[in-house]
């Protein structure tokens, strides 16, 4: 495997992947990892999930050069490079850092195919009820992707 994608947030759920992520690579020693990180809109989980893609970008360009999206910015840079300095730590290189805004499993995907990464990998977040009604973004990238994808499962 020559390239990896991680898709972070700041979740338990990405800090799990990392870590087996960590144990992965020190074997498979991959020449790129991609982190990618999809900026959220705070609280609009629901409402980002029903838009289609010409609403996004619209709300996507209306917020460009606000307070807003330069603070989503700065939490999306401070994640990824969180994540980066600890696979350096562990001694891996090659790392690249990636922010999307849109759809997380649509970001995630495109992501992959851009890169031609050989495999996802991504947290879940365990039990959730909400699964039901919309579907996690780990399921759907699963269900998506023409990869292979590992999901790691939260600790309990």
């Amino acid at each position: 495997m020559k390239k990896i994608l991680i898709a972070v947030d700041g979740t338990k759920g990405s800090k799990d992947a990392l870590e087996i992520c960590t144990k992965m690579c020190m074997c498979v020693r991959p020449e790129t990892v991609v982190l990618v990180y999809v900026e959220k809109f705070e609280g609009m989980s629901l409402i980002d999930e029903m838009i289609g893609d010409a609403e996004m970008s619209t709300l996507m360009e209306s917020l460009s050069g606000t307070e807003y999206k330069e603070a989503l910015d700065k939490k999306a840079e401070r994640i990824l490079n969180h994540y980066k300095h600890a696979l350096e730590e562990k001694g891996l290189t090659g790392i690249k850092t990636v922010v999307k805004g849109g759809h997380p499993a649509d970001e995630i995907l495109k992501t992959a195919d851009e890169e031609g990464v050989d495999m996802i990998i991504i947290g879940s977040r365990g039990k959730r009820t909400s699964h039901l009604f919309m579907g996690s973004v780990s399921r759907e990238v699963v269900d998506r992707a023409e990869v292979p994808v590992l999901v790691v499962k939260r600790k309990q």
